[in-house]
């Protein structure tokens, strides 16, 4: 008899915790890019928000575009992606709301130090480019749909070059991997400046090209539809937001460094 109560207790609990909603409201889902992540900057601002909301953040890092997709499907409960174009899309076909830009950096060329395809005097990214599919150096792209990726094909259709050309390489990977082919086959890419200072130790390559407005890499980040989802953690997704637009927050990742430099610039305004 007292089997049977146990057996019908474990069964009754089991039947409880199936029924339990998929997103719990003590974890927020946040799908957001590798460059936050392997910058460093979400381990010292997400424990922050942790111990002061009482929520916590599970990370899924992934390209933008993957990132973007998860919120379409409605498995987070919010994204921090940084490709304008794509994120209005985001918004526009209903799946996100409230975007807020928070923070930007800014991309760079990376390539060997002594810059073979000599671009380091070139005045735009675009002629950088240019001459880097022209040289035959490697040029090593991302090829994942991720911010940069779509920064990157910009860029190339912005010159009206055909990124088909002999050196060039789709690798289908983060950037920090991205990074450590480059370096290996000593050719040149694109990345965004956080996660390059977070790797330069590992790294033999320097950046041959920056600045202009071609490369600004802003970040946003954006809630989900609850109209579209209304089972997910939209209290703990908003709670976040705000945070992340807050004196506190702003102050933390303009006050984030690594090796002694800043790697983004806090954006939010009113």
């Amino acid at each position: 008899m007292l089997k049977m109560k146990s057996l019908l207790s474990l069964v009754i609990a089991a039947s409880f915790f199936s029924v339990l909603p998929a997103h719990s409201t003590e974890i927020i889902k946040l799908a957001t890019t590798t460059s936050t992540e392997n910058s460093g900057l979400l381990k010292e601002l997400l424990p922050k928000f942790e111990s002061e909301s009482g929520y916590k953040v599970q990370v899924i890092a992934t390209g933008t575009g993957k990132a973007l997709k998860l919120g379409e499907q409605g498995d987070v409960d919010l994204v921090m992606t940084h490709a304008p174009s794509a994120e209005a899309k985001f918004v526009a076909d209903g799946f996100g709301v409230e975007p807020r830009g928070i923070m930007e950096n800014d991309f760079v060329v990376l390539g060997p130090k002594n810059d073979p395809a000599k671009i380091r005097d070139s005045k735009t990214a675009e002629e950088a480019f240019s001459k880097i599919a022209k040289s035959g150096v490697p040029f090593i792209s991302r090829g994942d749909n991720s911010g940069t990726h779509i920064k990157e094909l910009e860029v190339w259709k912005a010159a009206s070059v055909t990124p088909d050309f002999k050196g060039y390489t789709s690798v289908g990977q983060g950037m920090g991997k991205t990074l450590l082919m480059a370096n290996e086959m000593q050719g040149y890419t694109l990345s965004d400046r956080g996660t390059f200072v977070a790797y330069k130790t590992k790294l033999d390559l320097g950046v041959d090209f920056d600045g202009g407005k071609t490369l600004a890499n802003p970040y946003q980040v954006v809630l989900i539809n609850s109209a579209k989802y209304p089972d997910l953690n939209h209290k703990g997704a908003k709670a976040l937001s705000d945070w992340l637009i807050s004196k506190e927050g702003q102050s933390m990742i303009n006050n984030f460094k690594v090796e002694g430099e800043q790697l983004f610039k806090a954006t939010y305004s009113e």
